[in-house]
């Protein structure tokens, strides 16, 4: 008799990117997008937090989302409301990184290290 173990699925936590510059990895610590960007001070103008007012409408360039409130603000498929869902994938956002804390790619990082030790 052949036994087999149980499979197990991990689904990668996706990554949140403002103008394809990577700020965050959703790993759920968060309750909503929105909050998640918060800590990474990420700008997004907000009220009611709750998908009724739509004073976080934001833009995505690629990807999706999950809601876990269902919004009754309008929206355009291209659209998402951080207040109330979570990436379902890796997620673009047409606002701005400026001013957020950004992700350092290692290799960019390891060019700069090696520059200045040869300078």
């Amino acid at each position: 008799m052949k036994m087999s173990s149980p499979t197990l699925i991990f689904k990668k936590a996706p990554i949140v990117s403002l103008q394809g510059q990577p700020v965050l990895l959703f790993n759920g610590q968060q309750q909503s997008l929105l909050e998640a960007l918060e800590i990474k001070k990420v700008r997004v103008f907000s009220e009611c937090r709750s998908g009724f007012c739509g004073a976080c409408k934001t833009k995505v360039l690629s990807g999706s989302v999950t809601y876990f409130t269902e919004p009754l603000a309008a929206l355009s498929a291209d659209e998402c409301l951080p207040c109330c869902c979570v990436p379902e994938s890796d997620l673009n956002l047409a606002l701005s990184p400026k001013g957020a804390d950004t992700v350092v790619h290692t290799q960019a990082l390891n060019a700069r290290a090696k520059a200045v030790l040869v300078d």
